[in-house]
């Protein structure tokens, strides 16, 4: 499960980007609202993109969110997810004939399928609330949209240990792929992305500022009570909620002396200035900060994956193949518009590993609702 070299993009989709940006931001977007000059050249070099392809691949991704969270809202339990093919389309995949019309109307492509999104959350629902095999033989399952089906991600020579499991459960096999997976994914402990924080033996990374005063970051940093130090060493806050694992998600409050900001650090000096949280679709470019390695980009592969860490199941992560490293837990994913994605909880083929880089996020959303806190944005 290591995927941390560089994501070449499709053939396809660079001949598609090859048209003038004002064909692809016909309203007149501002660059500066689509990413940052630093996120544009970090996704230049992970993603092999000229400046234009970037600036392009950005203002298209930033559609695809708008017109994603749109039809999410319309199409309800007739949704079969949604994603960015190699032509650079937001497909979006329906079980009711009748609603191709509305999906085709808003600009997307229209793929119909068998089993709902919903449907295929609760057949992970499902796996979640069982007996889980041991984490050195299944690493985790999730929802693929494309497949429209449900992947398992067993160990090699553990797909028969798979097939058990999914027959006490009583799962429809025919909704389930049983995938090898030749790493298993393992929690960022000891690592600071954004800004460095520190906990009794141990160190992780500022994901998101949020109001009331303080920050969200990954739920196996530290645990109810546990007391942090920022970068310069100074008293900075507690663990007021932490959830890992089931959850990577905690909430740090900061004490008088810190202000939290709508930033996040890129390690060179400058920062990118968070406007909000709008969710991007699978397809979508993301780049994330880390102390260990820094600022990094990849593309978003898949919604509400379960990872069997050691430690437990963690559920509802977000899939990605932008690379980490031990040193990076807790930090920010950043996507088109400069929007807020999530947390890094854990991963495999670490930057510099030579695999292929696979990175978990935790969703910051379900965060903030869940807590009532607020995204600090400019």
């Amino acid at each position: 499960m290591k995927r941390l070299a560089a994501v070449p993009l499709p053939a396809a989709l660079a001949i598609a980007l090859a048209t003038p940006l004002s064909a692809v931001a016909s309203d007149d977007v501002d660059v500066a609202d689509l990413a940052t000059p630093e996120m544009l050249a970090a996704a230049e070099r992970d993603l092999d993109l000229s400046t234009q392809e970037a600036i392009e691949l950005f203002a298209s991704d930033l559609d695809a969110i708008e017109t994603h969270e749109e039809l999410t809202e319309t199409l309800g339990d007739a949704l079969g997810g949604s994603w960015i093919d190699e032509s650079g389309d937001l497909v979006v995949a329906i079980t009711d004939r009748s609603k191709a019309a509305e999906v085709r109307a808003s600009g997307a492509k229209a793929k119909l399928v068998e089993h709902s999104e919903q449907d295929l959350g609760e057949v992970v629902a499902d796996l979640d609330e069982s007996n889980v095999p041991d984490a050195s033989d299944i690493h985790g399952w999730f929802v693929d949209v494309e497949s429209n089906s449900v992947v398992v991600e067993a160990a090699p020579g553990a797909g028969p240990l798979a097939r058990e499991w999914l027959a006490e459960v009583g799962v429809d096999t025919d909704t389930v792929q049983i995938k090898t997976s030749r790493t298993a994914p393992e929690p960022l402990y000891d690592v600071i992305g954004g800004y460095p924080y520190n906990v009794p033996g141990s160190g992780c990374s500022v994901g998101f500022a949020v109001q009331p005063r303080g920050f969200v970051t990954a739920g196996h940093c530290g645990r109810v009570g546990t007391r942090t130090t920022g970068h310069n060493g100074a008293a900075q806050g507690v663990f007021e909620r932490s959830v890992f694992p089931g959850s990577d998600a905690a909430y740090v409050s900061v004490n008088q002396n810190w202000t939290p900001r709508a930033l996040v650090s890129r390690y060179d000096g400058t920062f990118a200035a968070v406007n909000g949280s709008q969710v991007a679709p699978i397809g979508a470019t993301t780049c994330r900060s880390g102390r260990t390695s820094g600022y990094r980009c990849g593309q978003i592969q898949a919604y509400n994956q379960t990872v069997n860490y050691a430690q437990g199941p963690v559920r509802g992560l977000t899939r990605t193949n932008a690379c980490a490293a031990p040193g990076d837990s807790g930090g920010s994913f950043i996507a088109a518009g400069i929007n807020a994605q999530g947390v890094t909880s854990g991963g495999s083929g670490f930057c510099g590993s030579g695999q292929p880089p696979q990175t978990f996020f935790q969703p910051v959303n379900p965060m903030l609702s869940s807590w009532n806190l607020r995204l600090v944005t400019q």
